[in-house]
């Protein structure tokens, strides 16, 4: 889900050699068109979501390795973002939004076509790496097509889209796994990208800024890829390699330690840093990204368990899954403009504050699911998380870039998206991990209680017996009982402990100065 930034660096609309805003038809169309790709961007985020039992069962690879489809698009995704800047200034905002639009048409594509799960990965980290520019260009460009008096609809507007795509992406992605096939998650962004790029060329190619030769930070960029990938990787794969036993594993943490140090020094010393890591010296920017990024990463860990734990262990298709997550988007639509109009005059910490509470409050609730536990019962806690979604964005990243100068606005938003999309992928991998860890404890704990000699047993297997089944079927049928058991309380331990790291998080934002009053 991507944020609701303030307006990145451009010149006063109008003013200083700028092209003047857009108004009718152009100004409808132009919307139109950079919401689309911007929503057809963000779907992609959250449609594979309740798709992954489907995609691993078809490709003949478990669960955990079917994740990878989701992580691997938000690394790339989040290692492109800070390259936006350089981009933009060497080949211009339209021509780099168009081509990143029909690269990413391209690599949808390819994704519907993957024959393996590998191929796959790779075509979800093309698609991720050159969808880096599209969420910020499309805020720039709309920005810019606005009067500076409307700058709040237009922002208001952008973010609609940013919020509905989260919500679209789990039904259409359900409704489309159950009645067609997975690839077409992916070949419905061919029609819906190539009508974005085509209008958007239409509408913008006048409107394009002169493009600037200036150097890259190849040595930063290549060390950010490594320990972000080595990182990744072994997030991913330390489940399946039994972590530090393993001497892959053990390789890939020296190696994304290494890259790490070596980053953070390159960076500190470099002319023109890919990163411009001395942000971090503001209180806001360092407390707000670091309150940003532990809150995504909790959220979107627990946006991917849930459909899986109601796929796997309550035998939801991935369309009833799709519709126990749609919901979110009911009052965080209602709620978002209220809070866009608001914030100049409210504090950003409490309504921060507000969201991580009401998060902590809809993670609670989902602790207390059981195996039994109604369709009605799992959807309750989702439409409230609508609230805590409405108040969360737009106060952070006020947060986040108070007190910045103008010129430091944009490398500032690229930094703390480039945070959030990676504790995204981070998020997951680790709620994963953790998931699948401790329902191997659940299961352990219930199999000493499945013991023979146990009257409870003797009878369970006497009326499974009775029903028709062998004994080795009996017994089948209590080990997956007692699989699903110990999922759900896996589960459930998973929902509780992120309920408490919201209440931390809560506190820890009021280590913000609050923003001056004009903001």
């Amino acid at each position: 889900m991507a944020d609701a930034l303030p307006p990145p660096t451009e010149p006063a609309a109008g003013g200083n050699g700028a092209p003047p805003p857009l108004s009718g038809g152009a100004l409808a169309l132009g919307t139109l068109a950079l919401s689309l790709a911007t929503f057809m961007n963000v779907l992609d985020t959250s449609i594979a979501n309740v798709s992954i039992p489907a995609i691993s069962g078809d490709l003949g690879v478990s669960l955990s390795q079917g994740t990878w489809v989701i992580t691997s698009f938000g690394v790339a995704n989040a290692i492109s973002v800070p390259l936006t800047g350089w981009l933009t200034m060497r080949f211009g905002p339209v021509r780099l939004f168009v081509a990143s639009v029909l690269l990413f048409v391209i690599a949808s594509w390819l994704c519907g076509l993957a024959p393996s799960i590998e191929w796959l990965i790779a075509f979800r980290v093309l698609q991720g790496a050159v969808a880096g520019p599209m969420v910020p260009l499309s805020q720039t460009l709309l920005l810019a097509s606005y009067p500076r008096s409307r700058s709040g609809t237009a922002l208001a507007m952008w973010s609609m889209t940013t919020l509905i795509a989260p919500v679209a992406g789990p039904l259409l992605g359900g409704w489309i796994t159950d009645n067609i096939a997975w690839p077409w998650i992916f070949y419905i962004n061919i029609p819906v990208g190539l009508f974005a790029a085509a209008l958007t060329w239409a509408i913008y190619r006048h409107r394009e800024t002169a493009p600037r030769k200036l150097p890259v930070d190849v040595v930063g960029l290549s060390l950010l890829v490594l320990w972000v990938g080595a990182l990744q990787i072994m997030l991913d794969k330390g489940k399946e390699l039994d972590w530090f036993a393993s001497g892959t594993i053990v390789v890939l943490g020296v190696v994304a330690l290494v890259a790490l140090a070596l980053f953070l020094v390159w960076e500190l010393t470099e002319e023109h840093p890919v990163v411009d890591l001395s942000l971090f010296r503001g209180r806001n920017f360092s407390a707000g990204v670091v309150s940003l990024a532990l809150a995504y990463a909790l959220f979107f860990g627990n946006v991917v368990i849930l459909p899986l734990w109601l796929q796997q262990y309550l035998g939801y298709t991935a369309t009833q899954a799709g519709m126990a997550l749609a919901p979110v988007g009911l009052l965080a639509l209602v709620f978002s403009p209220i809070v866009g109009r608001k914030i100049g005059q409210w504090d950003a910490r409490v309504l921060a504050t507000f969201s991580f509470v009401v998060f902590a409050l809809v993670l609670w609730m989902r602790s207390l699911f059981d195996t039994q536990t109604d369709f009605f019962t799992i959807v309750i806690p989702t439409i409230v998380q609508g609230v805590a979604v409405a108040f969360f964005f737009v106060p952070l990243v006020a947060i986040v870039l108070s007190g910045l100068p103008p010129e430091r606005i944009a490398a500032a938003s690229g930094l703390s998206n480039f945070f959030r999309i990676l504790a995204g992928s981070f998020g997951t991998s680790i709620s994963t991990t953790l998931w699948d860890h401790r329902a191997s404890m659940h299961h352990a704990h219930l199999a000493e209680a499945v013991a023979r000699d146990s009257v409870a047993t003797a009878e369970a297997f006497a009326r499974l017996e009775a029903a028709g089944l062998s004994p080795a079927q009996a017994l089948g049928a209590i080990e997956r009982m007692a699989d699903q058991q110990a999922y759900t309380l896996s589960a459930n331990d998973l929902f509780y402990g992120s309920a408490l790291l919201f209440i931390v998080l809560a506190g820890f934002i009021w280590l913000t100065r609050p923003l001056p009053a004009h903001h």
